[in-house]
């Protein structure tokens, strides 16, 4: 691709998984990428308990909250990522669809959401290594510390 490819993450809320896939994404493509996110069905507020993880990973989410899903957004995009909003996400032919099979992170403990948001930063590198191979990618996000990564 030569131009910034753009990238739609999507999911029923926009709320957790979308929120955390578009800053990964964002961090990833160092501003080559144009990354958004939407929700079939935006809910009131960004999950406090993926908004706590994102933090601890030094992400401002000050700025993150729902956005509904639109045509517009979809027809825009190189690339459609959805996790979770099954039909309700708009199909238009000649775009790149990857559905991420991604645990919904609403209401569960910081431990399972380190880890949905984990998965989600690995498919987010292997996305962007995809899209640009070329590029050279920024370290991840800064991890708080535990005892599996201290």
């Amino acid at each position: 691709m030569t131009h910034r490819p753009e990238v739609l993450v999507a999911c029923r809320q926009n709320a957790g998984r979308s929120v955390a896939g578009r800053l990964l994404l964002d961090h990833y493509g160092g501003g080559k990428l144009v990354v958004t996110s939407a929700g079939s069905t935006p809910g009131d507020h960004i999950h406090p308990e993926v908004a706590a993880v994102l933090i601890e990973r030094g992400f401002d989410v000050s700025r993150e909250f729902p956005k509904p899903l639109t045509d517009d957004a979809v027809r825009a995009s190189d690339v459609i990522v959805t996790m979770g909003c099954g039909e309700e996400c708009p199909f238009f032919p000649g775009k790149r669809y990857e559905d991420w099979k991604v645990t919904d992170p609403a209401g569960r403990d910081a431990d399972t959401v380190r880890g949905i948001v984990a998965d989600i930063d690995a498919r987010a590198r292997a996305l962007e290594a995809d899209l640009r191979p070329d590029h050279v990618l920024p370290a991840p996000p800064s991890l708080p510390p535990t005892p599996r990564n201290v």
